[in-house]
């Protein structure tokens, strides 16, 4: 199995099939330390001067409820600018917009964290009332494990990420998960390498954090390597055996290994742990199927539709099965779901191709398809194979039809 098809159609599993379905946020901040905006710039250039010397400060990124009336939004500078130095004056703090209705700051001068805490309420309270509208926040106290001051701002505009998935009215104070966030959106721009690093700062802060270590595991995996993948997913499984998620993703490396016979023992497992994951029942019913257990196999990928019906993947490996029943007519209706679902699945056509030839039916058709899956995957022989028998086949036909209609004439 290759890793560009474990990529894109049997994956590694990301987060636990029972982790909490919040809403991803449509902006993240985070995209920032990126890209970053010349609001960013300055505000980061002005912090690195004034918090240079500080041993204690506070750094934390609002967002106005995005909901709020567009009147709310014009007045949100002006707000924002009473209501800070309201608590702060000028010596004790600086802030920046980064759009209409957001807004980072940084302030100091506070004996301890729970003064910092303290002001860091009241400041949010202000605002809030000020603008009679709930806000995000992600906020960060310095010293933070061993972060660096110029780290600061860009680990406030994570916080604020994280609390985004909670919406309006949430505060997030930085944490390993925020950074298992800001991972994931890193390899969702396939940034591996940089996904790769915040897993690993977020282990820092929480070692036994199994979403982390699953994580690390996939973007190592993904990265082909094999080795550095099955150790973090082994550290996970450790720590808790019963993790549906990391049994089926250890299950996969044996699978990508060519150890069919460990993999199958991992994924029944996985799938008498959670038996609701797709991935879980998709990957189960490819291996029963390349081991001709077909009637298993058909179990499996019946789940796996029930799960996610709009997956042409599952509809596919049961025609192949039905194929090798000789059920060229039930293959069709397989394959042909499968070609709906996904147009350019070279497998999919092909298989459609071939169900439609030993039936000797839509012949024309059947050759489109049978050229199309060669197109798509030039270099396979399999599928020159069976492009080369259903042009013989259709050509035997048109033969026959033609000898017929000569001795008609």
């Amino acid at each position: 199995m290759t890793l560009k098809f474990v990529a894109k159609e049997i994956q590694f599993l990301k987060t636990a099939g029972d982790a909490p379905d919040f809403s991803p946020p449509e902006v993240y901040y985070s995209d920032l330390l990126i890209q970053p905006s010349k609001e960013f710039e300055v505000f980061s250039r002005r912090m690195a001067d004034t918090c240079a010397s500080q041993k204690m400060f506070t750094t934390a990124a609002i967002q106005i409820d995005p909901a709020a009336p567009e009147k709310t939004l014009d007045n949100a500078n002006e707000i924002f600018h009473a209501c800070f130095h309201s608590v702060l004056d000028e010596d004790r703090g600086i802030w920046e917009c980064l759009d209409p209705f957001t807004a980072i700051f940084v302030f100091w001068d506070y004996k301890t964290a729970s003064q910092g805490k303290k002001l860091l309420d009241l400041l949010n309270e202000k605002i809030s009332q000020a603008l009679n509208a709930k806000l995000i926040m992600g906020t960060i106290a310095f010293p933070f494990h061993d972060f660096p001051v110029e780290e600061m701002a860009g680990c406030a505009l994570k916080a604020l990420d994280h609390a985004a998935f909670f919406g309006p009215g949430h505060t997030v104070e930085f944490d390993a998960l925020s950074l298992n966030i800001s991972g994931d959106r890193l390899f969702q721009f396939n940034h591996i390498d940089a996904a790769i690093t915040e897993y690993e700062k977020g282990l820092s802060i929480a070692p036994a954090n199994i979403n982390l270590l699953n994580s690390l595991g996939v973007a190592f995996g993904i990265d082909a390597c094999l080795d550095k993948a099955m150790e973090f997913f082994e550290k996970a499984r450790n720590i808790n055996p019963e993790e549906a998620m990391v049994i089926h993703n250890i299950g996969l490396i044996h699978r990508i290994n060519d150890k069919n016979d460990s993999a199958l023992a991992y994924l029944k497992k996985a799938h008498g742990i959670n038996p609701d994951v797709f991935e879980i029942e998709l990957l189960l019913g490819h291996l029963l199927f390349k081991e001709k257990k077909f009637a298993m196999a058909m179990a499996h990928l019946d789940a796996a539709i029930r799960l996610k019906p709009e997956s042409g993947t599952a509809f596919r490996i049961k025609g192949q099965i039905l194929l090798d029943r000789e059920d060229a007519p039930g293959a069709a209706v397989q394959f042909n779901q499968a070609v709906k679902l996904n147009p350019n699945d070279p497998e999919a056509l092909s298989g459609y191709a071939r169900a439609m030839a030993l039936q000797k039916k839509n012949l024309t058709i059947a050759l489109s398809f049978a050229k199309k899956s060669l197109a798509l995957d030039p270099k396979n022989e399999q599928y020159k194979q069976y492009l080369e028998e259903i042009q013989n086949i259709h050509d035997q036909i048109e033969g026959t039809h033609q000898d017929r209609a000569i001795k008609s004439a």
